[in-house]
């Protein structure tokens, strides 16, 4: 098997609240090769955001990697790297698709000067050669007019049309790793599924790695071949999707599973829902932190917290995982 782009192991960042360490990711692991597309799922405050900030190295102030952390990239650990050792690898090898389309873009500038300027940064392009690449990326993500919207700013724009352009930027220098962050949580559905399409196809003409962060099982199923899903700053199930949809191991995945409309039909007729909600960091209790939320947790999923488990196509933490 062909060595990964990216090797994440133990990824821990952490923050400080009285005086003592808060791990808000705890030991992350994961994997991802060329043209291999994951997602990335869970409930609000699991961590998936956090996690993709990590991986490109934009750490919120008051947060560190912290421990044992590494974050593979094609053989060179990034996990200890400085700002001025990161800038020549975003937007370039690695390149990030953040949440909100419409306050992403800076407010004061064209889409085209924007574009042109990740084109001279990395690919020392003159103005004429950028503008013609930048509207070709435009293209490429099924923006009509592509030359017009280059001399647009970005309050004119529409959230098709602003997702439309993070997509082309992030694309532009045809980067090996591509993090999508919730890329589709403003739109209708149908401008989703086209978003999603575009965003997948120009992954896989081009090699590009997909890390897909969602709270939405659906947009998965569409897009990815393999899932990881997040609790509580972990890791609690990962593997490949119809293995995990058809047959989830540990009960957080199967209650977000039993939680999507038409998916399992309840004997009631009432949708299913995972009850209470996600700790905070500085309240995550001992033992395993979905246990107070799960109807299978005894008195050892309360005391202990649960080791990783390797099984065949599947890594999961569970005391008690479903048959």
């Amino acid at each position: 098997m062909a060595e990964p782009l990216l090797r994440v192991q133990n990824l821990v960042v952490e923050t400080r609240a009285a005086g003592r360490p808060v791990p808000l990711l705890r030991g992350l692991d994961l994997e991802l090769a060329a043209g291999q597309a994951m997602g990335l799922v869970g409930e609000s405050g699991a961590g998936k955001s956090l996690t993709g900030l990590a991986l490109m190295g934009l750490v919120p102030t008051g947060l560190r990697v912290a421990g044992a952390s590494r974050i593979g990239w094609r053989g060179r650990d990034l996990a200890g790297l400085g700002q001025r050792e990161w800038r020549p690898l975003r937007g370039s090898e690695l390149a990030l698709i953040p949440q909100h389309p419409m306050t992403a873009l800076n407010p004061t500038r064209t889409v085209g000067s924007q574009m042109r300027y990740l084109l001279r940064l990395h690919q020392g392009r003159d103005r004429h050669s950028a503008s013609a690449e930048a509207a070709a990326a435009l293209a490429r993500t099924g923006l009509p007019e592509a030359d017009r919207v280059l001399e647009l700013y970005p309050h004119q724009l529409s959230g098709g049309m602003s997702q439309r352009v993070l997509i082309a930027m992030a694309m532009l220098n045809r980067p090996r790793l591509l993090i999508a962050d919730e890329v589709t949580s403003a739109l209708d559905v149908t401008t989703q599924a086209a978003i999603l399409d575009q965003l997948t196809g120009l992954c896989r003409d081009s090699g590009t790695a997909l890390l897909l962060i969602t709270h939405d099982l659906g947009i998965v199923a569409r897009s990815c071949r393999t899932v990881a899903v997040m609790y509580c700053g972990q890791i609690v199930e990962q593997g490949p999707l119809e293995a995990v949809f058809a047959r989830p191991r540990h009960p957080y995945t199967a209650g977000l599973l039993a939680a999507v409309p038409g998916r399992i039909d309840p004997p009631d007729g009432r949708l299913h829902s995972i009850a209470g909600q996600v700790p905070d960091s500085d309240r995550r209790p001992p033992g395993c932190p979905f246990a107070p939320r799960c109807a299978r947790a005894t008195r050892r999923c309360a005391e202990h917290e649960p080791d990783r488990v390797a099984e065949q196509d599947r890594l999961f933490r569970c005391i008690h995982p479903l048959d």
